[in-house]
């Protein structure tokens, strides 16, 4: 590809990863700001602001078809960049039916104009991530050279996180208590700076290119997405990945309903004191992204197997030492397990994006990076979903004492961790590698040495 062919700079990366500024952005907006507006300051209950949150999890399969349309189609001579802005156009038209519902149900939380434009904004605003988000990880795949795919998309990945702290940060100071007119200047400031970086960050970044003569010749082939679909399904590989993916993503995010109610209810700790418990180990998992991406530059992607195992077992490690903190009641654990957890999910993160670039093969590589979005989107809700409800299952419907119900909470989430790495060994990386046209003699030898 002639996006292969150009050197990938650290400006390019940084570019790239700029995308991430208003994906950031967006996503404080609508799930820290917007919806506590709604429970907290209306009154309105969770369940339904859930629900639409939640409903770009129902519409993941757009996924799919967007990744496909773009492995396929051309529309001015480009194929990623067309969908990726298109996406994003509707994300920032969302952006003012989320104030206009705000508004509305401020007067009346039954109101259904308030409930019709905020189930308009969440719908535009899940389309438009969903048909946009594995087209531009293919872009960015697609802008580095095979043996640094992997850096390519960890950078992406690793200003996405960094963002999601500073952008939360400056938006709790922006607005301290629920004003309408200052979150409607939240909402401008979210369509200019994040609609200025979602252009800026792509815009000349993929060339006018051909489709290949064979995609000409058999459109029906090429095009077909449930073909594509059965043809990634019956590979064993492709199979497996897409389970290990998905557990480790369930396992990996089970605790982010209930870390806080932990804090409070064992420890009767303060909210100042809980509200950091994220920061704890997201800068972890920033710090140990950043390591990786300056130790494993030069390793290729292929060979980051072994790496994001070792992640997923310190991500275990870290729960087991906060198993240990909720029953024995020992409050001075609690950072550690968090700085040992958010460390591990740093190298995982590293590590899992670099075999996600493997096991997206260029003839198809927008469908296969959708189907890894579809198992990080639905997975990281159900995750979620399943650690709150355990939790009420041991602690209000079978009684146990706080600090246990937590416990076998948080044991249970380092089980599925553990099992993901005891998978992912068992995945032939290398050879769906080789299978799909990559250059791995050099790989297998680095691994059967250093490893």
């Amino acid at each position: 590809m002639d996006e292969q062919q150009r050197p990938f700079t650290l400006w390019r990366g940084l570019r790239l990863s700029s995308f991430q500024i208003g994906s950031a952005m967006g996503e404080i907006l609508i799930t820290s700001i917007w919806n506590r507006i709604l429970i907290v300051n209306f009154g309105i209950p969770a369940t339904p602001v859930g629900l639409l949150i939640a409903l770009r999890y129902l519409l993941s399969p757009l996924s799919l078809w967007a990744g496909n349309l773009t492995d396929n189609r051309q529309f001015f001579g480009l194929r990623r960049t067309p969908m990726i802005w298109l996406g994003r156009v509707l994300m920032v038209g969302s952006l003012p039916f989320l104030g206009l519902s705000v508004m509305r149900l401020g007067e009346s939380t039954t109101d259904p104009w308030g409930w019709s434009f905020a189930l308009i904004s969440s719908l535009a605003y899940g389309v438009g991530t969903l048909i946009s988000g594995g087209p531009f990880l293919a872009l960015v795949r697609e802008s580095a050279p095979e043996r640094m795919q992997g850096v390519a998309i960890s950078m992406a990945q690793t200003v996405l996180i960094i963002f999601f702290a500073v952008v939360g940060i400056v938006f709790s100071i922006w607005m301290r208590d629920y004003d309408l007119r200052v979150f409607w200047q939240m909402i401008i400031a979210t369509m200019v700076v994040g609609g200025f970086f979602w252009f800026l960050a792509i815009v000349g970044i993929e060339r006018k290119t051909q489709l290949p003569a064979a995609d000409a010749q058999q459109p029906a082939a090429a095009t077909h997405l449930g073909e594509v679909v059965r043809t990634i399904w019956s590979d064993r590989r492709t199979r497996l990945f897409f389970v290990f993916l998905s557990l480790g993503t369930l396992a990996s995010w089970s605790h982010e309903a209930i870390l806080e109610p932990f804090g409070a209810n064992v420890f009767n700790l303060g909210m100042d004191v809980t509200t950091r418990f994220n920061s704890y180990w997201q800068t972890a998992t920033v710090i140990t992204l950043v390591i990786g991406g300056i130790v494993w530059r030069k390793r290729p992607p292929e060979a980051q197997q072994r790496v994001t195992s070792i992640g997923l077992l310190f991500m275990a490690l870290g729960l087991l030492i906060l198993v240990t903190a909720a029953v024995a009641g020992q409050r001075r654990l609690l950072e550690v397990a968090l700085l040992v957890f958010g460390g591990g999910f740093g190298v995982y993160t590293y590590g899992g994006v670099s075999l996600m670039a493997v096991m997206s093969p260029d003839r198809h590589a927008g469908v296969y990076l959708g189907l890894w979005t579809i198992s990080n989107l639905l997975f990281k809700g159900l995750g979620t979903f399943l650690g709150g409800a355990m939790r009420d299952l041991f602690l209000l419907q079978m009684n146990l004492a706080p600090g246990l119900s937590y416990g076998v909470v948080f044991l249970l989430q380092a089980v599925g961790l553990a099992t993901a790495a005891a998978l992912l060994s068992r995945i032939d990386i290398l050879g769906f590698a080789r299978d799909t046209g990559r250059h791995v003699k050099l790989v297998e030898a680095q691994v059967a040495t250093a490893d």
